[in-house]
């Protein structure tokens, strides 16, 4: 497949999996949003836990929840799961298209781990399951009863995790795995959790049955959970994007820094929209402050100061030895081999140099994401070099 075929290929499954993930996203917010603002009102019909009305595109909406289900189910009945499917898939399919269509190049860092491109993929698969498992034995676990115990447990996981994907992974790939595996979970809790168990409601109510309410708490638990993850996977989903957030050799410490932050900004508006006073939780808002300049502060990029005067010989002979196998017309990296660059960047002269300068810097001298898994071994000092002599141009 040619390079462009591929770029547009990722695109179609990146533009799809966007908009059923803000549908997903979407759905999470509003109806989090709308658990929260549920009251009591009087007059309200039995077994209704409470109500709220809403006005929206010149309408207004009075919704109401019942406490386990209705006596009768109507026969309109909808269910939220497309969103959350369909985002898991479109996800998957972007993996392979992006990181295992080349996977020796994308996820194998030789300095990391040897491994070939296979057992990358193995490795992949495996993680993604993994972190499933342990999470949901997690929730069904005692410690599943204790909402602090679980969040602080849950959270030690992602970042447990994120330790274990850079000693397997690239930077890039191990970034991106945390967000997969945390995406895997919040999927597999609508998948595997939150609707079967409105099924056996359902199926309850159609037997003339009294529901568990039990099944209805548990189902709440895991949407609360996807609510509070959603921020930090976002993140991590775009990371691809940002080489600085996965250059530093212990990025794993921006995961736990991220996760905090977002589970701060989104434990703030939660509490706020169920009815607390913002100065009660404003408390959340200095550490998701502080957890982001941590962050920053972090992934800051190498100095150039004190490289000197650095001549266009030595930025080609840089280029030469650790760019063009990839970026030139005919690439000579076997995942490149007989198609296009990628991008169609083209590195083996001084003015392609110049022309894709500010991409060299952010993927070269700031961040880490090129070489690709540092194949070619390139030092901090030629980085540095690199970015002294782009800002003297």
């Amino acid at each position: 497949m040619t390079a462009f075929a591929l770029d547009w290929l990722n695109l179609l499954v990146r533009w799809f999996h966007l908009i059923v993930g803000i549908a997903w996203i979407g759905a999470s917010f509003h109806f989090v949003w709308l658990d929260f603002s549920l009251r009591a009102r009087e007059g309200q019909p039995d077994g209704v836990l409470g109500t709220s009305w809403l006005v929206h595109g010149g309408g207004f909406y009075h919704v109401e929840k019942y406490l386990v289900a209705p006596a009768k189910l109507p026969d309109d009945l909808h269910w939220f799961k497309w969103e959350a499917y369909l985002t898991f898939l479109t996800g998957f399919a972007l993996l392979i298209v992006q990181y295992y269509w080349n996977a020796t190049a994308f996820l194998v860092d030789p300095n990391v781990l040897p491994m070939t491109g296979g057992e990358a993929i193995l490795f992949s698969l495996l993680f993604l399951l993994g972190g499933w498992l342990v999470y949901d034995g997690l929730c069904r676990s005692p410690i599943g009863a204790h909402t602090g115990w679980l969040a602080m447990s849950v959270y030690i996981l992602i970042v447990a995790a994120a330790f274990l994907f850079t000693h397997v992974f690239s930077g890039r790939g191990a970034f991106i795995h945390t967000g997969a595996m945390v995406g895997t979970m919040m999927a597999a809790n609508v998948f595997r959790v939150i609707i079967p168990n409105q099924k056996k409601i359902t199926a309850s109510l159609l037997k003339g049955e009294a529901p568990d309410p039990k099944l209805g708490k548990i189902g709440k638990q895991r949407s609360l959970h996807n609510n509070y993850l959603t921020l930090p996977v976002l993140l991590f989903m775009v990371s691809n994007h940002f080489p600085f957030l996965y250059s530093h050799p212990m990025s794993w410490l921006v995961v736990a820094l991220i996760v905090l932050a977002g589970g701060m900004i989104r434990h703030f508006l939660n509490r706020v929209d169920a009815g607390d006073t913002p100065q009660s939780v404003a408390w959340a808002l200095p550490v998701a402050a502080i957890a982001l300049i941590a962050t920053i502060w972090w992934t800051a990029p190498i100095s150039t100061a004190g490289i000197g005067k650095v001549s266009d010989a030595e930025i080609l002979s840089i280029t030469q030895k650790h760019c063009v196998m990839c970026h030139q017309a005919a690439p000579t990296h076997e995942g490149f081999k007989g198609g296009e660059p990628p991008k169609g960047v083209m590195l083996d002269t001084l003015n392609g140099v110049k022309k894709n300068a500010a991409q060299i810097l952010v993927q070269a001298v700031q961040g880490n994401a090129m070489p690709l898994g540092n194949e070619t071994g390139i030092t901090d000092p030629e980085r540095a070099k690199l970015g002294a002599w782009i800002a003297s141009q």
